[in-house]
């Protein structure tokens, strides 16, 4: 898996608008963050966003599809979906997919990790 650094741009400057966006490698290929929030993903030169059982519907009526991988025994569906083709021409496109993605990981509880013996960290 490889991401174009010409399509990291292009979604760097589509996404802007949003906030304080960075993208960081991960899973070969980059998770992305807005205010350092994680919402979506980018494998192969595509861009999947955090969708929930809220913003489901929505992804699926515009024709988007999670991603998926293949696990040891069988695909493994994740809860990042792609966005319709048409939001990655602008900005303005892209901005209510984006938001949705978002908003999807900032209603995903908190999780409580522990660091060590004692100490929690936060994990969203």
């Amino acid at each position: 898996m490889s991401v174009d650094a010409g399509f990291i741009a292009h979604l760097q400057e589509l996404l802007e608008p949003l906030g304080q966006i960075s993208m960081r490698r991960m899973f070969g290929g980059h998770g992305v963050y807005c205010n350092d929030v994680f919402f979506a993903i980018v494998i192969d030169d595509q861009l999947y966003v955090k969708v929930d059982p809220e913003s489901r519907a929505d992804f699926i009526a515009a024709g988007c599809s999670a991603f998926v991988y293949t696990g040891k025994n069988h695909p493994v569906e994740m809860s990042y979906w792609s966005v319709p083709g048409e939001a990655l021409d602008s900005a303005d496109g892209m901005r209510p997919w984006a938001q949705r993605g978002l908003a999807a990981a900032l209603r995903k509880p908190v999780a409580v990790k522990r660091v060590s013996r004692g100490q929690r960290k936060s994990v969203r």
